[in-house]
């Protein structure tokens, strides 16, 4: 069975967590690829790097201004006096229907849901890396094949179209789901995780303007 992982996945590599008023290390670490990647190899797969399919793909699920923000805000938050080493907002709009913030502490707030999902270095590369992995699953599927495994990390079931939370920045999931709809196919999300994936329920039961 074909399974598609890229190295840039490595590289996400979150300190901070917060649970109960407490904080600890953050268990999103780059070890748990070991722990899938053996368990795939034990399971018969083969490993394959996924190629480039760009952002278009991304871009039917996330909004622009949020893919901007992945991309941008950490080297954003390096120029502020004081800053830490990782995205972390400390304040959250009372809603989202408001008028877009401007500030980096704002659009921090604005983007993530919680303190689960701190935005580091290479966040960016990682979060696109693991959504071609999955993106490279789906052309498998569609090329004819019964199955396959994508081994996608940072996870994605808790991304919403512009909010990264729960460790996840983009939604893989979604993604390869509409890319195989728009090649004119039906899809069926089974999601066995034991949290509700409300980011992929919230991309798909609400409608999708970008």
């Amino acid at each position: 069975m074909h399974a598609f992982f890229d190295g840039n996945q490595w590289l996400h590599d979150p300190k901070h967590f917060m649970a109960h008023g407490a904080i600890s290390d953050n268990p999103e670490k780059p070890n748990r690829i070991n722990v899938l990647h053996q368990g795939a190899l034990n399971a018969g797969c083969s490993f394959h790097k996924p190629r480039d399919f760009g952002l278009r793909p991304i871009s039917a699920i996330h909004s622009p201004r949020y893919l901007t923000f992945l991309r941008n805000i950490y080297r954003r938050w390096q120029y502020m006096e004081g800053a830490g080493a990782e995205v972390i907002p400390n304040i959250h709009p009372m809603n989202r229907t408001d008028s877009y913030p401007k500030s980096t502490t704002g659009q921090a707030g604005f983007h993530q849901a919680d303190t689960a999902c701190p935005i580091g270095e290479h966040t960016w590369d990682a979060a696109y890396w693991s959504a071609q992995s999955a993106l490279g699953l789906a052309e498998h599927v569609l090329s004819g094949a019964q199955s396959g495994y994508a081994l996608c990390r940072p996870p994605g079931h808790h991304a919403f179209g512009e909010t990264a939370g729960g460790f996840c920045f983009m939604n893989n999931s979604a993604i390869a789901a509409q890319y195989v709809r728009q090649a004119g196919k039906r899809v069926a999300i089974l999601d066995i995780d034991v949290h509700h994936g409300n980011g992929t329920q919230g991309i798909f039961t609400t409608e999708m303007t970008y």
